[in-house]
């Protein structure tokens, strides 16, 4: 005990009090409870009643302080024109806005990209289901033009079909848009050039065309034809004289 008071009058400043500007003091008088003054009834485990413990002590040190620095002429309030320079400088606050600024960018950034990719992800469904359709729609076309070709059918019903409803939609009477079968350009193409598809092996033989023998000419496969046996034919009618012969027809005409 003799050792604490000794510190404690070491660092002890026997200044005036309006140097110091130390209060101690109880808590304020609560006007909508009594409670808040009995230091019992503070519950150290309740957070709010804690903290207006805290809150009611340092408003009694207020109410105490302030008529001692009136009577002593201490100024409380601050003039109008008083100007308080910041204790950070503007550079520093000026690296904060800037921090601020750019966390704010990149969480747009980061909300306009996952926006994006939501839109990206809807519009690539959406565009396989296209893909699908249009291959299915391909696909039928297809077999019910073999089943024409093959004369397995006799009916042209998938040439309306191709009337899609984007096409439809385009100006022009009723009687174009219900059109039936490829024009005559298209025809064309499609007889000239095929109908796409499957191009390599279609000269395959099948079972069928390996029976089918009713094109089949013996004089024509075993070279037998007018032309091709014997030195009368068209060939030899055709064959041009030798360099001698030549010559020896040219002094005769001299």
């Amino acid at each position: 005990q003799d050792g604490l008071k000794r510190c404690l009058a070491e660092f002890r400043q026997q200044l005036a009090w309006v140097e110091r500007l130390d209060m101690a003091s109880g808590q304020a008088a609560d006007p909508a409870s009594q409670s808040a003054s009995n230091k019992d009834a503070v519950d150290p485990e309740n957070d709010f009643q804690r903290e207006m413990s805290f809150y009611r002590q340092a408003q009694a040190a207020v109410l105490e302080a302030l008529p001692r620095l009136r009577k002593l002429q201490v100024p409380t309030r601050r003039p109008d024109d008083y100007f308080a320079e910041m204790a950070k400088s503007d550079q520093q606050m000026q690296k904060i806005r800037q921090k601020l600024k750019s966390k704010q960018e990149a969480m747009e950034r980061s909300e306009k990209a996952k926006q994006l990719r939501a839109m990206r992800k809807y519009g690539k469904k959406v565009q396989t289901e296209i893909l699908q359709r249009r291959q299915k729609e391909k696909k039928n076309m297809l077999n019910a033009v073999k089943k024409y070709q093959k004369g397995l059918s006799d009916k042209l019903d998938f040439l309306d079909e191709e009337q899609t409803p984007s096409q439809g939609n385009k100006k022009g009477s009723a009687s174009q848009r219900i059109k039936k079968g490829p024009n005559a350009k298209r025809r064309y193409k499609n007889q000239k050039f095929g109908f796409g598809g499957k191009k390599k092996g279609s000269k395959w033989n099948t079972k069928e065309s390996f029976n089918d023998v009713s094109g089949f000419q013996a004089k024509v496969a075993h070279n037998k034809g007018p032309g091709k046996a014997g030195k009368g034919g068209k060939k030899a009618l055709n064959k041009r004289p030798g360099k001698r012969a030549r010559q020896k027809m040219k002094s005769r005409a001299r």
